[in-house]
């Protein structure tokens, strides 16, 4: 089948081999397409008679949450504000060989659209979106969250943190669904994707940007829950994504992390045509695995423990959909999530200026929580603090791995008081302890904090063996 596309960095450039792509091209050649995989997008509507969309649009994956009706129709203004999801939607499903706009990642998908950014964003909005028909809906794909203000720190509230947990153990018939997330665009404010709790939870799978030549976008915001990177916007002489948009017309300008996310739910959507029994779970093993350095540019690239380069801006790199195919025709699928929940400190600390302490860790040994091999860290803090721009806390593997989970973030000096911040990472080993470091930059004065509770939860798989690689551990 031949494609006929626009867009940038969809396939192989013969005339530059050395310039990566996200190779869709390569998932494409096995036969891949996206066939029988439904995407839906939660933003501001997607329009459904969109000459590029219609085709591979699925009512069934669609919903009105703004207005309680069936129809996504984003509303029409002046200004076309409502444009943002009817673009998202084209870059994972825009159809093939029809010579309108380019092609999606995922041509043969079917593509849904949930209107629910168009109106007051509640926590029963967030929930009803997030939950839509999880029976038939396989990939949620968000590029929405907090404010990206450098102050904020916001995430799901009681009943979107319901619909998170009950997608991934409900959803596709116990195969979980699969949430994509965009991690932000507050890189101009000196903003933390760590500080936003939708990225940064571990059910979902967040997505960064990288620029035309490979650099880290002016947007970008670093973060330690970052797992995988696309291509998106840059500097003036860089190009942007090429997409369906509104009033059934074409763009070249669509930007930023949230032209990024569909672009990885459209190449999940291909590994999941590959293999339909594929947890979700197992997909973030597939991205770890698969995703490369590639040509991206950052001074923060590690190698941790077990031989992966890791980087905030970029996670473990660039996708690559034809790798990614490749894995999960053959994966077996990882055993149960294992929790196991360690406390840290019992009572209150001083932090002062520095405050750094380490344990050692039996990982529940011999109970049935017991932690084999390490996918996700959570460190959960109560802490009141003056003025938490100046707080940052790091948490450091054995082997050296060190993750910020907060970084100082200058513009936010306000007071903040007794909430508790949920931080993740997946750029671990299996390893017995780990150090958690808490540094205060100081700029004028100096400012105290007091823990008043640190539980650590590790959340695992049991290690799989075969006969392909060994042990399938991060």
């Amino acid at each position: 089948e031949s494609v006929e596309h626009g867009g940038m960095h969809i396939e192989k450039h013969p005339s530059n081999p050395s310039e990566a792509d996200l190779n869709a091209r390569g998932a494409w050649s096995q036969g891949y397409t996206g066939r029988g995989v439904v995407v839906t997008i939660l933003d501001d509507g997607i329009e459904k008679d969109h000459p590029d969309l219609a085709s591979n649009y699925d009512p069934d994956a669609s919903y009105d949450v703004n207005d309680g009706d069936s129809d996504p129709q984003p509303r029409y203004t002046q200004r076309n504000e409502n444009r943002h999801g009817t673009r998202c939607a084209g870059e994972v499903a825009a159809a093939a060989n029809n010579d309108v706009c380019g092609v999606g990642v995922a041509y043969n998908a079917k593509i849904g659209g949930v209107r629910m950014l168009d109106g007051e964003v509640t926590d029963v909005v967030e929930a009803h979106s997030l939950s839509l028909n999880s029976q038939h809906i396989h990939i949620y794909s968000a590029s929405w969250g907090p404010e990206d203000d450098g102050k904020t720190v916001d995430g799901p509230a009681k009943l979107a943190k319901e619909a998170f947990l009950r997608g991934v153990t409900e959803g596709r018939g116990g195969l979980g669904s699969i949430f994509v997330w965009a991690s932000g665009n507050g890189g101009r404010e000196k903003d933390s994707c760590n500080c936003d709790g939708y990225t940064n939870s571990i059910y979902t799978l967040s997505i960064s940007s990288t620029t035309q030549y490979g650099m880290v976008p002016w947007y970008s915001e670093a973060c330690s829950s970052t797992l995988a990177t696309t291509f998106s916007s840059g500097n003036p002489n860089e190009k942007q994504i090429v997409t369906t948009d509104l009033r059934q017309k074409c763009t070249d300008t669509h930007t930023g992390t949230s032209a990024s996310a569909p672009l990885a739910a459209g190449i999940i959507a291909l590994a999941l045509e590959a293999n339909m029994n594929l947890t979700w779970r197992d997909m973030q093993h597939l991205v770890v695995r698969t995703s490369h350095p590639a040509h991206l540019s950052t001074d923060d690239w590690r190698t941790n423990g077990v031989g992966r380069k890791v980087s905030h801006s970029y996670g473990y790199g660039l996708l690559d959909a034809g790798a990614m195919v490749v894995l999960a025709q053959n994966w077996t699928s990882v055993g149960p999530q294992h929790q196991c929940v360690l406390t840290m400190l019992s009572e209150p600390r001083d932090i002062g200026s520095r405050l750094l302490f380490s344990k050692t860790l039996d990982s529940c040994w011999g109970r049935p929580e017991y932690v084999n091999s390490l996918e996700h860290v959570q460190a959960r803090l109560t802490l009141s603090y003056n003025h938490r721009g100046n707080l940052a806390i790091h948490l450091i593997s054995p082997l050296g791995t060190r993750s910020t989970l907060l970084a100082p973030r200058y513009t936010h000096t306000h007071t903040y008081c007794g909430n508790t911040k949920e931080s993740s990472s997946t750029s671990y080993q299996s390893d017995r302890y780990i150090i958690l470091q808490v540094n205060i930059n100081m700029f004028t004065e100096k400012h105290s904090a007091v823990f008043d509770v640190f539980n650590l939860c590790l959340l695992e798989v049991l290690c799989i063996f075969s006969s392909r690689s060994g042990r399938y551990c991060f």
